[in-house]
């Protein structure tokens, strides 16, 4: 039985862009004080192999600690180790203004990707997303601001993050820039990507998916109801067939996608960092594929 084509530990972060790799590290939990900690997480991604770092000016707020924490914190990684950002690709997010909660104006949107930028201490972003739909905001504002942070050389490019096919659809229709990524969450819990035509609308216009919680929130490493249960079973037929963890079984069938989705590994553990370049050794056949997806939707495929 023929299997599905490997995706390559490499790719274009969108057309024309920086070489990434095929599995970013995600900063949601990256947190505290202890900025040689932090570097030895940051160092563990690097020596996997990851090049593209996820962050957003509202991870911090959720680990206890203000606005533009983790930002902040890689910023003070970075100031103590230049060497570092040559080999990163940085991408972060923003749009989400406390109690607001969602403002894409477009002075929020260029204030915004300043205080990005001051926290991180560069000068530039590779990706700049809007992390989540501001439904009151004309798209063409949006543009404008995105269009005028690019001129000025603050973002290589922009993308957006939990939007749906038709929002996406919508701001490129009024943006001289394309828009080059979507992040929605993907996993084989989170299947709606599937049928929602969010992956459709990124294999047709050639937009990066970028897959965040792609272990269903913890949940697949810890299952605890029937469905989750199922799911896990059918990953780790796979998983032990390659001699690779659950996790990069299940990394990997995210990426067997055509659109080639990129995976947000969350852990901010060391050891579990150093085995992201596992994802890459299970090839699937389209049985065992369907397989896990059968599972997650509890009933059989028409």
């Amino acid at each position: 039985m023929s299997e599905l084509p490997a995706p390559s530990p490499t790719r274009p972060l969108y057309a024309g862009g920086p070489t990434v790799s095929s599995v970013a590290w995600g900063m949601w939990r990256f947190a505290g004080e202890d900025v040689g900690l932090a570097e030895a997480r940051v160092q563990a991604a690097l020596d996997a192999g990851v090049t593209l770092f996820d962050t957003a000016d509202i991870y911090g707020p959720d680990n206890g600690e203000p606005f533009g924490a983790a930002e902040l914190l890689l910023g003070k990684v970075l100031k103590r180790n230049p060497a570092l950002a040559d080999r990163m690709v940085l991408a972060t997010k923003g749009g989400i203004s406390m109690g607001v909660p969602y403002d894409s104006s477009a002075d929020y949107l260029t204030s915004a990707i300043d205080a990005s930028l001051r926290r991180l201490g560069v000068e530039r972003v590779a990706l700049w997303q809007i992390h989540r739909p501001d439904i009151l905001t004309h798209p063409a504002e949006i543009s404008r601001a995105m269009e005028a942070a690019h001129a000025a050389g603050k973002i290589g490019a922009f993308g957006v993050s939990n939007f749906t096919a038709a929002q996406v659809a919508a701001l490129a229709a009024h943006s001289a820039l394309p828009v080059v990524s979507t992040q929605p969450e993907f996993s084989p819990l989170a299947i709606e990507p599937l049928t929602d035509g969010v992956l459709d609308q990124a294999v047709a216009k050639g937009i990066t998916v970028l897959a965040w919680s792609p272990l269903g929130g913890g949940r697949l490493g810890d299952p605890r109801d029937e469905r989750t249960l199922a799911v896990a079973r059918a990953l780790d037929a796979k998983a032990e067939a390659c001699g690779v963890s659950r996790a990069a079984a299940a990394y990997s069938w995210i990426m067997a996608h055509p659109s080639r989705p990129i995976p947000i590994v969350g852990t901010q553990t060391p050891a579990r960092i150093a085995e992201i370049p596992d994802a890459y050794r299970p090839t699937w056949t389209r049985a065992e594929w369907y397989a896990v997806l059968i599972a997650s939707r509890g009933e059989p495929l028409p």
